[in-house]
């Protein structure tokens, strides 16, 4: 069954840098609290949506103090995604805030280990290296398997999903904004919907009701990104940011 997968990283309530990587590529995926209100409100005002998933990745501190919190008073609950070489550092999560997230019922997976600044370009060791250490970071902490994760960056490849499944991922989110789900050698494949800060407060919304617009450019968009970033190197993010505006 097709899903509408959501895709979030941090929240913050005065400073992007409250919480996760500090950087300005970090900064331009993450919300304001009065932002990520205004999704969370449009998606609880759709009737007869699709099924949906609202992912976080990176693993930092706000999903503890803002995000779990808001998606309970929903009923909802969300997915988790740890980048592990930052655990307990400034910033991020700690075992006991994943310890706690997951007795609450937060579905905690893997981001990676290191959080690669090009996935897809690792060497197929290194791939291992960072599913295998991040899911026993996890599970070590959990005490039972952890067998979900997303792609660091969405710099996604076969590759990539052969490993993660070598490793024993059975459920891994990309960044490509699709519907579709794909078994890829045992590996569950699917994709997201990325909500950025200069999306509209009914971006969520539009995403998961039953109407397929939003959905439709959203994926033209991502198509053309791909075509483009290679030959714009470091210019891509000014051109990707105007393409991808809802």
């Amino acid at each position: 069954m097709p899903m509408a997968s959501l895709l979030f990283h941090d929240v913050y309530l005065t400073d992007p840098r409250e919480s996760g990587f500090v950087s300005a590529a970090a900064d331009r995926y993450k919300l304001s609290l009065s932002q990520f209100a205004a999704q969370l409100r449009g998606i609880a005002n759709v009737a007869n949506g699709m099924p949906f998933a609202l992912t976080v990745d990176d693993g930092g501190v706000s999903y503890y103090t803002v995000v779990a919190d808001r998606l309970e008073a929903l009923g909802w609950r969300g997915h988790c995604f740890m980048t592990t070489a930052c655990l307990g550092t400034s910033g991020f999560l700690t075992a006991s805030h994943i310890r706690e997230l997951d007795a609450r019922g937060h579905a905690i997976g893997s981001h990676s280990e290191t959080h690669p600044t090009r996935f897809s370009a690792c060497s197929i060791p290194e791939m291992r290296r960072e599913w295998t250490r991040s899911r026993q970071a996890l599970e070590d902490i959990l005490g039972h398997a952890v067998t979900t994760a997303s792609v660091p960056g969405g710099y996604f490849s076969t590759d990539v999903a052969r490993t993660a499944q070598e490793c024993g991922i059975r459920t891994l989110y990309t960044s490509e904004p699709t519907t579709r789900v794909v078994d890829e050698r045992g590996c569950t494949v699917m994709g997201r919907f990325t909500v950025r800060p200069g999306s509209r407060d009914d971006f969520s919304a539009r995403i998961v009701s039953p109407a397929a617009q939003t959905r439709r450019i959203e994926w033209a968009g991502w198509n053309v990104k791909k075509l483009i970033k290679p030959l714009l190197g470091s210019t891509y993010a000014r051109v990707a940011d105007w393409l991808l505006a809802p």
